[in-house]
């Protein structure tokens, strides 16, 4: 016995207790973001401890820590993807949470993330519309499929005001029940608002005109939509049913809604669109049934039913726990159409469904109508219990958390119900064997293989044994069966029926189970055909039915053979229902009939019975004419007349042959006749062109004329049209844009079927052109039927056309129409043919562009836009620039080194501005090229003008001084130059401040060394480099090289560094470990005259260091005249 007590849980004890995870937040299952902004997928959860969180994307582990896009709030699951920069189609995908901690998991729903689109409208062409008044109009809307679906409204100037007659429906298409005069416009235009983007789209402009000349009665009220007397709709189970219903009629009917058999949910109804739209909110199976909207107007009534089914799942999870004899069972119960299947989880993992699983060790066990077993519950069966239920119209799951403690199990349901369960243990009885699936009665085709199930379940202490009978004994050891010990028999052999029986046994009981298997085929074919009632055109047929194999016979098919006209040919009769027995046969004169009968069941037809005896029918007149009678001319002056001749069984009688008449319709003419056989056409020639006439076809044979055939028209061949239209007249709209009015030619010089008329026109040369384009293509619009008028979309602007115009009939075109040239006007040029950005120099750049490839006017400048992007690709402000038609190159001063620039270039005419070129720019920075320095020397002037430097380039000029009895050498610090970019047109250069400003610098820069010079010459002595260079004589010193002029120790690499200026110290002194430089290597003897150009270079630099022992030393000071002075 077993003994259960229920115990209210204190709150208290309950936060003490450990808890599996619990999602408490999470996004909705479809998640459409907006490119511009970040994605958020939100996903939380509770329990002790907190759970920890990862994340699926399609089905695969997400690593969220190797996308640096994706970051995950600290302390919960939710996702922040950072999709700035990135393509967010990247991140669409099924994406999933779930939440795990050492006593379970909780799995969030599949969040579906999908980017919003707005895509493109396609591109169409609406016919102008005109109707008559007091008839119905739909205006067809057919928006783009976007993501979400737009918001559609119709405008012309304004919106459109809505009313009973006209009205919106819910795919966006204009109703109108009835048409008035007012409502004729120009332009009616369907638009799509698309939420996500904020972007608006309009489909292109519909004309409508209204006439009163012949206007639409009063008439009753008839469904413009749905269609037809009935209609269908499946809606799911809580969602909104949307009905719609919507008439015409005159005057405008009113609309009305009621539910057959039962009265609409006031509580969850409502109306809309004046009354044409009925809308139920959530919707359950009560709401199914049909729905009745009638339309009314005085003259009478129009019914519409819509049939509504509701679908879906409707799911009660109940969670029952109980102990009994060890066993825990969890049932969840489950409605739905269709019928839900369910399945379980345990943290997670699914539970395979076997009720053999107990036998190996598994303790779970799913029955069929979703209860889950757990067999001997042990603490390790504790987690969190998730039951799904999926059909095709969706899935629902819910949740329990069981915990087992010993002999205490708890369960944590998802409506917050605890429950204690305590159970003693006093005696434990076998458990009963007993069979849970029986085997299922089995019908099989001869041939196949049958398989019987029989799932049993039993004490796990007791050894087992099953056995399977057929027809209560033991089966056969051989091929035929498979699987004898197992719970499943497979029979491999169906030729042997009869009745199966699964037992199982243990030591202490024993359950079975039978079922029967029924072996089916093809029936046996009928027999004993026999013919009776013989007339001239009918017989009855009788046979007796063959062996139907356990498988009622379903029809018979009856099949004759024309031993005369198709001999070996079975052509099928008729058919008779599988209980008769006899048919009684319509049969055709002339033929030699034998007959032959077929039985079907559900395997299918039998093999044919034998062909009865013969019956001949005797010959007739024939009882039809030749059908598709027609007449076609294929050449001016003749008439094709060509039928489908009847077959042989047709015939009736031997000798088949065809009477064929002829006349012009409408003439009083007698019938032209031709009387063939063996043939199914004849021409006529000799007609006059394209001419009316009326024909008829008659069969006869050696025994009368088929009935009076009726006429039918043809018409006889076309010829070529013989005149052209006249008075052509052209409009010009816009620049693109033309309309061409004709005056149509008369109906007879067409000289056939009229099919419409050709527009022939071709662009002959720009206005502002002087020479005709040779490679310009004629191009040709057809405009179907008695048109007058069309118009030519295209052009291109500021051009010059001609045009013709043809008739056009079956045969081919007629003559051109006078040629006729028209102008175009002026339109927005094309963008700009290229934009370069040239010499870039440290604040200044150098623009050139070319010509639009098609001015589509006269050229009347360029408008150039630039602004400074800064690293975060943020614009600064826009500067303008206008330039006139002949100018395509410009030099911007005054930049911002080492800036990125955005520069946007369009061309304009009167009309406006054309589309833009886009191009991006850096300045120069100071990082210089590893240029050698170039020399020239300055013969002792204070001031000194440089020659031949590039415009746009930046430069670093610098000083160096040198005594002749002085091996010491001075230089200046170095002094950064920008050349500006010079514009193509010429300037004086002497009037240039940059000019100016350089060779006042220079001035300066001479005056200062040569007085440094002065003053170290009046102090004497000779300078310490010198004195260490006659001591030590330093291998290392290299002369400087005759084709260079350079100083051997010197390496341009410290000329790459950051500008710094080099200075001699104030004693006059140099550190022989900082420069080697020495000017004695370099002299021409004692009169201390430079080498081949008198220049130096060298580094100069080294800290201030006072020595009193080398600064005493001197030497005779030269005159500061005769220093030389050079700069590079």
């Amino acid at each position: 016995m077993t003994s259960a007590l229920e115990v209210p849980l204190d709150p208290k004890v309950l936060e003490g207790l450990p808890q599996p995870p619990t999602i408490t937040l999470q996004s909705p299952k479809d998640y459409i973001f907006d490119p511009r902004e970040n994605i958020v997928i939100h996903c939380e959860a509770k329990g002790k401890p907190h759970p920890s969180f990862s994340w699926t994307r399609n089905g695969t582990h997400f690593d969220v820590e190797k996308d640096s896009k994706v970051l995950m709030k600290p302390g919960s699951g939710t996702l922040v993807i950072d999709i700035s920069g990135e393509k967010a189609e990247a991140y669409e995908g099924t994406y999933q949470c779930t939440a795990h901690n050492e006593h379970g998991t909780a799995v969030a729903n599949s969040i579906v993330i999908r980017q919003s689109r707005s895509p493109l409208w396609s591109k169409e062409r609406n016919e102008a519309i005109v109707v008559q008044m007091g008839v119905s109009l739909v205006l067809q809307c057919r928006p783009p499929a976007g993501l979400p679906p737009p918001v559609i409204f119709w405008m012309d100037n304004s919106e459109l005001p809505l009313d009973k007659r006209v009205s919106q429906a819910l795919n966006g298409d204009l109703y109108f029940s009835n048409v008035l005069p007012e409502d004729s416009r120009p332009d009616y235009i369907c638009y799509a608002r698309f939420p996500h983007t904020q972007t608006i789209q309009q489909k292109q402009p519909i004309s409508v005109t209204v006439l009163d000349s012949n206007p639409e009665g009063e008439h009753r009220p008839g469904f413009m939509m749905p269609l037809g007397t009935t209609s269908n709709k499946m809606v799911l189970r809580g969602e909104i049913l949307e009905l719609e219903c919507i008439a015409e009629g005159l005057p405008t009917p009113e609309i009305s809604w009621q539910k057959d058999g039962g009265e609409l949910p006031g509580s969850r109804t409502s109306f809309q669109n004046f009354q044409k739209t009925l809308k139920i909110s959530d919707v359950n199976e009560a709401d199914a049934g049909d729905y009745r909207c009638a339309a009314t107007n005085k003259l009478g009534t129009a019914h519409h039913v819509i049939k509504v089914t509701v679908k879906g799942i409707q799911f009660n999870l109940l969670i029952f726990l109980f102990h009994s004899n060890d066993t825990g069972i969890l049932t969840c119960r489950v409605n739905g159409e269709p019928k839900p299947k369910i399945s379980w989880f345990v943290n997670g993992v699914p539970i395979e469904n076997s009720q053999t699983s107990v036998k190996n060790g598994d303790p779970y066990v799913i029955h069929e109508n979703g209860t889950l077993e757990i067999h001997v519950a042990q603490p390790l069966n504790s987690g969190k219990y998730t039951c799904i239920a999926t059909n095709n119209l969706g899935i629902k799951e819910n949740h329990v958390y069981l915990e087992v403690k010993g002999q205490i199990w708890t369960s944590h349901a998802a409506i917050k119900l605890y429950y204690f369960l305590i159970l003693t243990h006093c005696l434990h009885l076998p458990e009963p064997t007993r069979i849970l699936k029986q085997p299922e009665y089995k019908v099989v085709q001869r041939g196949m293989s049958a398989e019987f199930e029989c799932k049993v379940k039993h004490d796990p202490s007791l050894i087992p044994t099953m056995t399977w009978l057929k027809d209560n004994g033991e089966l056969p050891d051989d091929e035929r069966y498979n699987d004898l010990e197992t719970q499943r028999l497979i029979h491999f052999n169906t030729s042997v029926q009869g009745t199966y029986t699964c037992i199982m046994n243990t030591t202490l009981d024993q359950d079975s189970a039978s079922a029967m298997l029924t072996v089916v085929e093809k029936p046996d074919p009928p027999t004993d055909l026999e013919l009776t009632d013989q007339t001239e055109r009918s017989v009855q047929l009788t046979w007796i039915p063959g062996d139907e194999h356990n498988s009622p016979t379903e029809k018979f098919l009856i099949q004759y053979e024309d031993l005369l006209h198709q001999p070996g040919v079975w052509i099928n009769l008729t058919e008779v229902d599988g209980t008769g027995t006899t048919a009684q046969l319509n049969l055709s004169p002339y033929v030699y009939y034998s007959f032959r009968v077929l039985a079907k069941n559900r395997v299918g037809f039998s093999e044919p019975s034998l062909p009865s005896s013969q019956y001949r029918t005797n010959p007739a007149a024939p009882d039809e004419n030749p059908s598709d009678v027609q007449g076609v001319g294929i050449e001016p002056g003749n008439l094709v007349i060509s039928w489908t001749p009847l077959t042989g069984f047709q015939a009736n009688g031997p000798s088949l042959q065809y009477k064929v008449q002829w006349r012009q319709k409408d003439s009083d003419e007698d019938w032209i006749e031709r009387t063939v056989a063996n043939v199914s056409q004849i021409v006529v020639s000799g007609t006059p062109t394209y001419v009316p006439y009326e024909i008829k076809v008659q069969a006869l044979n050696d025994y009368g004329y088929g009935p009076e055939p009726g006429a039918v028209i043809g018409y006889s061949g076309e010829d070529l049209p013989s005149s052209a239209p006249d008075n052509v007249q052209i409009m010009v709209h816009n620049s693109t844009l033309a309309e061409v009015h004709w005056e149509p030619v008369a109906l007879p010089s067409v000289r056939g079927k009229l099919q419409g008329y050709k527009v022939y026109y071709r662009r002959e040369r720009g206005v502002h052109e002087t020479e005709v384009e040779t490679e310009q293509q004629e191009q040709v619009l057809t405009f179907s039927g008695n048109r007058s008028e069309g118009r030519l979309p295209g052009l291109e602007p500021y051009s010059l056309y001609n045009l013709s115009i043809r008739v056009l009939n079956n045969k081919g075109e007629g003559p051109p129409s006078p040629s006729k040239r028209f102008e175009t006007p002026e339109g927005v040029p094309g963008p700009p043919a290229f934009l370069n950005v040239i010499n870039p120099g440290l604040d200044s750049l150098t623009l050139e562009w070319g010509p639009p490839m098609k001015n589509n006017g006269r050229l009347a400048g360029y408008i150039l836009k630039y602004q400074p992007v800064n690293n975060t690709n943020e614009l600064g402000p826009v500067k303008v620039k206008n330039f006139l038609a002949n100018e395509t190159t410009f030099t911007l001063d005054n930049l911002n080194s080492s800036m990125l620039y955005r520069f946007t270039l369009n061309a304009k005419t009167i009309k406006g501005s054309g589309p833009t070129i886009t191009e991006e720019s850096f300045t120069s920075d100071h990082k210089y090229c590893k240029e050698d320095w170039k020399k020239e020397l300055v013969n002792g002037s204070h001031w000194h003008m440089i020659k031949g430097l590039k415009p746009g380039t930046s430069y670093r000029v610098r000083v160096v001084a040198r005594d002749p009895a002085d091996p010491t050498v001075h230089s200046t610090g170095e002094v950064l130059v920008a050349v500006p970019a010079v514009p193509s047109r010429q300037v004086d250069i002497a009037t240039q401040g940059w000019f100016i400003g350089l060779m006042c610098a220079i001035a300066l820069l001479i005056l200062v060394l040569l007085i440094v010079c002065f003053i170290k010459r009046n102090k004497g002595g000779k300078y310490p480099v010198k004195e260490k260079e006659d001591a030590h004589q330093d291998p290392e010193i290299q002369p400087m090289k005759e084709d260079d002029g350079t100083f051997g120790e010197y390496s341009d690499t410290e000329d790459h560094k950051p500008l710094k200026g080099s200075r001699t110290p104030s004693n006059g002194t140099v550190r022989r470990d900082e420069s080697d430089d020495s000017l004695v290597d370099y002299g021409e003897g004692g009169d201390g005259q430079f080498n081949e150009d008198g220049s130096f270079i060298g580094q100069y630099s080294g800290k201030k260091e006072k020595d009193t022992h080398e600064g005493n030393e001197s030497s005779e000071a030269p005159s500061p005249v005769n220093a030389m002075n050079s700069f590079v």
